[in-house]
C-alpha cells in the first residue's frame, strides 16, 4: 500500500436529461437519477413532474436524512420549517432533518423539481412501494404510514398525511 500517493479511479456516473429509470404515480413522474446503488447510499437524486393541481407530500420530516429541493420547471409551493415558498426555476430549498417540509403543485401547469436526499436512506425502495400504495384504491393509511415510517419519513399530522389534492 502506498500511504503517499493517491491511486485514481474511473468511478463516475453520467446521468443525461432523457435518462434514468421512470415510474409513473397517479401521473407523477419520477425519475431516478443517482441512486442509492451507485453511491454507497451516500445520496439519491430524483426528478419528479408534478401535474397541475397535485401534491408531491404531505408535510412531514426525517430524523436521518437532509432533503434539498429544486425547481427547474414551472412553479413549486415548498412547505419548510414555519415558511412557504412559491418557488419558480432556479430556487433552492435546503431541509435540513427534523424540519417539517411538503411540496405541491398550486398552479394549472406541470411543475418538475430535483429532490437530494443525504443520506440516500435507501429511497428508491421508499418511491418504489409509494407506486404500489398510491395506486391502490382506496389507499390504506396504516400501509402507507408503515412505508412512510421504514424509510426515515414522519407525518407530522397522521390524520391528514395522504397526498390528496383538496383546492
Amino acid at each position: 500500500m502506498n500511504y503517499f500517493e493517491d491511486t485514481l479511479e474511473d468511478n463516475a456516473t453520467v446521468v443525461l436529461p432523457h435518462e434514468g429509470n421512470e415510474l409513473n404515480i397517479n401521473e407523477m413522474i419520477l425519475n431516478f437519477k443517482i441512486t442509492s446503488n451507485e453511491t454507497n447510499d451516500q445520496l439519491g437524486i430524483y426528478k419528479i413532474t408534478l401535474p397541475p393541481k397535485s401534491i408531491g407530500a404531505k408535510l412531514h420530516y426525517h430524523r436521518f436524512m437532509d432533503e434539498t429541493f429544486m425547481v427547474t420547471e414551472g412553479i413549486v409551493t415548498i412547505e419548510a420549517g414555519t415558511e412557504e415558498y412559491k418557488g419558480d426555476v432556479g430556487t433552492i430549498v435546503y431541509v435540513p432533518r427534523l424540519t417539517p417540509h411538503a411540496f405541491r403543485n398550486d398552479t394549472n401547469k406541470p411543475a418538475s423539481i430535483t429532490l437530494i436526499f443525504n443520506p440516500a436512506q435507501k429511497r428508491e425502495g421508499f418511491f418504489k412501494g409509494l407506486y404500489e400504495t398510491l395506486n391502490e384504491t382506496p389507499i390504506n393509511p396504516e400501509k402507507y404510514l408503515k412505508l412512510y415510517n421504514k424509510y426515515d419519513s414522519f407525518p407530522v399530522d397522521k390524520s391528514n398525511m395522504l397526498p390528496v389534492y383538496k383546492e
